[in-house]
This record gives structure tokens, sequence and C-alpha cells, in this order.
């Protein structure tokens, strides 16, 4: 059957997704699009494993008990070796017209009477597999400017293909990485107190990890990846096991904040965690911003925790709407004020409102604030007189070594003139 190609539409098809290379199912989109331009009965991409090919994109409508998705054939089989090593052409319109294919059983049991192929590179020339066209019956209309779309469609085939191999093998590296600095023991735990204004002295420590593996970078990136792979939870359960672990070398009068996002509340692992922990000295801080679809679900996920005694905490209170509908749906038993909220809150009087309005709501909601990132004897002069009697920031204590903070419990006499 004849085609008329001088005006092919197919061709702005190709500039169109080339722009769109990027997008879930092009190469799906590619083979039908091919195949149907063509008038072929089945296109696919395939994938050279060992010594079989493997099917891993198939367009062939009707015949999905022929060949689909996951199907492989010794190579043997098909004419990819043969084609890629010049015994059989890339386009064959007829296959009776040539011998090596009709020697070959697969030919008539398909049948294939017409046989389009182009190998797929990577770009490094490697060779992934093939994009191929084939059709029941000869069609000698086909000639090499069909050739050349084809070759186009494969380029892009091999774009995508390329891209998430790429995306595949970065994955899997992020994986190792995570899973390394668990194994290996590659976090490690500082301290940051949270000092009682009226007492003068440290009542709990806020637990954030270290990683001492590669790369060198800060947690919230470490953590932010492991999330991305779904490794979040066990990576956050890792640093959580780590904090509690030292609690028992802690006075009983101290807690601990250790922080957990609502997917590792939600995934029910951490009350198996905290298990034979004192859980009256345990605050757990929800650190996530994002908005929580679910919180209902939150709040089944909380309520053994809290029903033993732990104490739930938001964080960055001010810092956005997400963290004020977590203090709104979750009723928490401590808001931390965010610091960009305390930070120059002596000269801002809009900052002392909102941070009032927040004290005034704790105190009606029987909860507690804590206001964080304190770096000046100002700010936190301007925080005691709105009324907040806990905080913690670099003023008053820089996250530290185990060593460091059980020795700042001791020595409070000597370091309470900060907050007099």
């Amino acid at each position: 059957m004849a085609r008329d190609t001088d005006h092919d539409p197919l061709y702005g098809l190709i500039a169109s997704m080339s722009q769109a290379a990027h997008q879930d199912g092009m190469v799906k989109r590619s083979l039908q699009a091919i195949r149907t331009h063509l008038d072929m009965e089945v296109a696919y991409v395939s994938q050279f494993v060992d010594d079989r090919i493997v099917f891993r994109e198939v367009d062939a409508p009707g015949l999905e008990a022929m060949v689909k998705p996951g199907d492989s054939r010794s190579i043997d089989e098909v004419y990819c070796r043969h084609i890629l090593e010049g015994r059989l052409p890339q386009l064959i319109p007829d296959t009776a017209a040539e011998p090596v294919a009709m020697a070959m059983p697969i030919t008539r049991a398909v049948p294939i009477g017409k046989h389009m192929s182009v190998p797929i590179r990577m770009p490094d020339g490697s060779v992934y597999g093939m994009f191929c066209c084939l059709g029941f019956a000869a069609d000698q209309s086909l000639h090499e400017r069909d050739m050349q779309m084809m070759r186009v469609f494969a380029e892009l085939a091999a774009f995508e293909i390329s891209r998430e191999l790429e995306a595949v093998k970065m994955g899997k590296e992020k994986e190792d990485r995570i899973r390394t600095v668990i194994e290996k023991n590659q976090i490690t735990m500082v301290y940051q107190p949270i000092w009682d204004l009226n007492q003068q002295r440290p009542v709990g420590f806020e637990c954030l990890a270290r990683f001492t593996g590669g790369p060198s970078r800060s947690p919230d990136k470490w953590f932010m990846e492991a999330a991305e792979i779904g490794l979040g939870t066990l990576l956050e359960l890792a640093a959580i096991r780590l904090a509690q672990s030292s609690l028992p070398s802690f006075p009983d009068d101290i807690y601990l904040a250790v922080n957990a996002s609502p997917k590792t509340i939600l995934s029910g692992e951490l009350t198996d965690t905290l298990v034979g922990m004192p859980a009256e000295r345990i605050v757990l801080e929800i650190t996530e911003h994002a908005h929580v679809e679910d919180y209902e679900g939150l709040l089944r996920a909380l309520e053994p925790l809290r029903s033993r005694g732990v104490r739930l905490a938001v964080d960055d209170a001010g810092a956005g709407f997400s963290s004020l509908q977590h203090i709104l749906q979750l009723r928490p038993d401590v808001i931390k004020l965010d610091m960009a909220l305390t930070r120059h809150i002596h000269l801002d009087p809009a900052r002392r409102a909102l941070a009032s309005a927040l004290v005034a709501f704790a105190r009606n909601t029987n909860s507690r604030i804590v206001a964080e990132g304190v770096e000046t004897a100002s700010e936190l002069e301007a925080l005691r007189a709105i009324g907040i009697e806990k905080a913690q920031g670099y003023f008053l204590g820089r996250p530290m070594p185990f060593d460091d903070a059980t020795k700042l419990i001791g020595q409070t006499a000597l370091t309470a003139s900060r907050v007099a």
C-alpha cells in the first residue's frame, strides 16, 4: 500500500515528541505512531540481556497473545544479530527476497512479510536493543525515507531510555549511600539544649543527626534523599533509635526531642521503636512542612504513643500555613516557634504580636511554647517579655556531643547568667 509522505503529519509529531521526550510514555507513543504510519502489525523496543532479547515496550493491538512486554526470545531466533552483523538489511520490504530471513523458522511462524529494525544506541555507543516494526504482508512501497523516520524515532527512544537508565543508576547510588550510613553506623547524634527560662536550666535536648559518611552535606539533604527513594522512614528510625539509646544516661527530669515525618509516624514502626522507653521523657517533633492529606490517619497512628505519655511537638510554628494546620488538627503538647519568627523579634512589633498570639493560643489549649533560633540576648529578653518560658538557639547552646550535653547539665550554675 503506497503512502503519501510529502506532507506527512507524522513529521510534525516527531518534532513535538522530541520536545516532550522527558514525558512518561514517549517510547510507547513512538511505537504506536510509527506502526500506524508504516501500516505494520507489530512495533516493539527490545533490550539485549545476555543471549536473549527482552520486549520492553510493545505496540501490537489484538496480538497480545503473540508478544507483550516482558516476553523474551533467544537472540538466535530473531533477526537482531543478523542485522547488527550485516547479514540482513535494516529495511526489508519483502522477506521473501532475503534468503537469510527465509531460512529462519520465525519468518513463517509469525509470519513476517516486511521488517524494519534500527539499533538503539546509548550515549556511550553501546547497543541497548532494537527499535523494530514488522508486518505480515510484504510492502514494496517501503523505502529509505521510511528508514530515516525509523532512525529518528529510535534516537528519541534512545534518549528516553538512557534518561531512565541514568535515573535508575542514580537511584541505586542513593540507596547504597543511605543503606551504607545505616549499616556502618555512620550517623552520630548531637544535642541542642532546651532551656527553662524560669528555672534557668536545660530541661531537655533536641536530638539532631549528623552524618560521617560521604558525601559531606547537611543532614536535611540526607533525609530528603532518603525520602526520594522510599528510605526516609528507615533513616529516620535509625536516627531515633540512636537518640533514644542515650536517654538512660540523662537525668530522669531531662527529656529528649526526636524528629519524625508524618510518613514515618503513619508507618506504625515508630511505636515498636519506642517500646521500653520512658515515654514521658520523649517529645516527638513533626518535621514535615508539606500538607498532610490524612490527619485522621495521623491522629490514629499517634494515639498509642500519646496514650503512653509521648508528647507531641509541632515544629516551625509561624513559618507557614502547613505548620498552623498541624497545630489546629493535631493539638500538640508543644508548639515550637520558628526561628524566622524569633529572629530580630525585639525590633519587629509584627513578630512580637504574632508570637504573643501563639502564646495565648498555647495557654488556652494547654500546650507549651518553645522558641527556636534564639541568637541574641535582646531576642531572648523580648521572648521572655511576652511570656515565653522555654527556648533554644545558638545563644543558649549549639548542638553538642553527648559528653558536652551531660556536662552542661552539671554546669547550669555557671551558664545560667545567659537566661537570667
